[in-house]
């Protein structure tokens, strides 16, 4: 089984620097492996750190090694996919760079796609969230007053409504299939929900393997570092909008968003909500895509949002 482990890198060289020995220590039993730093128009001195450190570490290891430099910054989506579409592996492994896994991370998650509908495998983030540890990477989901909400799940669950960008093994035929990360969610957020949510529509597992563990620092990943907390949430909300138009296919689900969205509206005016009228006006802008991407993937669907939605109760 071919394995192509893929991280994306924006200005994080020095997260490179502290993680990427126990990525490469995680793969040295395995023969048929590489690993793949997908660098998303970084400065000159950020990619100038990756090569001189990629060329010393590479001596040290015989995995190999490889890094693909793109000339400008084009989002999270697009970035991933520039790797994992054109791939040879079997499986993808996506692991952010401000991700440490243990050592022994990889065998269980390569033990559930023994099953052929499983599309993907989320990992155990030990997430350092100030001086506290939380136990995260496996998600639920619900349909509330027009919108989707997720939220962390219990690690005692093997089910997952999504397996994370950062920290996950993935299909690759699978991946290509589905056309990859939408590129509609550039910059960042909400784009492993909405591939983790087709991939189920279509028929595909999604699954949860706490054994398989990974010590994520969030407070350390390029998106906190580069973007203004203001900005970020704008983002995360005109996804959300994204989400429901693009995905949402049953009548009542898609009736009872349009019921609800003047009334969020309203609200948001009175209470200065800055952030979900940007976040709307951010969809209504690109709301012919939108259209567009919906009616090439809704051609992937076998299930409805309700027998999904149903299993995440």
């Amino acid at each position: 089984m071919k394995i192509e482990v893929i991280i994306p890198n924006y200005n994080g060289s020095d997260l490179v620097e502290l993680n990427f020995p126990s990525v490469l220590s995680a793969c040295k039993k395995y023969k048929d492996i590489e690993v793949t730093i997908v660098d998303d128009g970084s400065s000159i001195e950020d990619q100038d750190n990756l090569k001189k450190f990629i060329g010393s570490i590479q001596k040290k290891y015989k995995t190999k090694i490889n890094l693909q430099l793109n000339d400008k910054n084009l989002g999270f989506s697009s970035n991933v996919d520039r790797a994992a579409l054109k791939s040879d592996a079997e499986i993808l492994i996506l692991l952010n760079t401000d991700v440490s896994p243990e050592e022994d991370f990889i065998e269980p998650l390569l033990s559930h796609f023994v099953d052929q509908q499983v599309f993907g495998v989320a990992c155990m983030d030990k997430s350092i969230e100030g001086e506290s540890t939380v136990l995260r990477g496996r998600g639920l989901a619900k349909w509330h007053k027009g919108f989707l909400v997720h939220r962390k799940g219990e690690v005692d669950g093997n089910n997952t409504f999504w397996v994370s960008g950062g920290s996950s093994a993935i299909r690759a035929d699978m991946f290509k299939k589905l056309g990859g990360f939408d590129t509609l969610y550039n910059p960042f957020y909400w784009e492993d929900i909405d591939l983790s949510y087709r991939a189920q529509k279509a028929g595909y597992k999604t699954v949860f393997e706490k054994k398989s563990v990974v010590i994520h620092t969030h407070s350390k990943g390029s998106i906190k570092k580069h973007y203004k907390d203001s900005i970020i949430q704008s983002y995360a909300m005109r996804n959300q909008f994204t989400f429901v138009w693009k995905n949402i296919t049953d009548r009542s689900l898609l009736i009872n968003h349009i019921v609800f969205l003047p009334y969020y509206l309203l609200r948001s005016v009175m209470k200065k909500d800055e952030i979900f009228l940007k976040g709307f006006y951010l969809a209504i802008l690109r709301f012919p895509d939108i259209m567009k991407h919906r009616k090439i993937q809704k051609k992937n669907f076998l299930l409805s949002d309700k027998e999904i939605l149903g299993k995440y109760k």
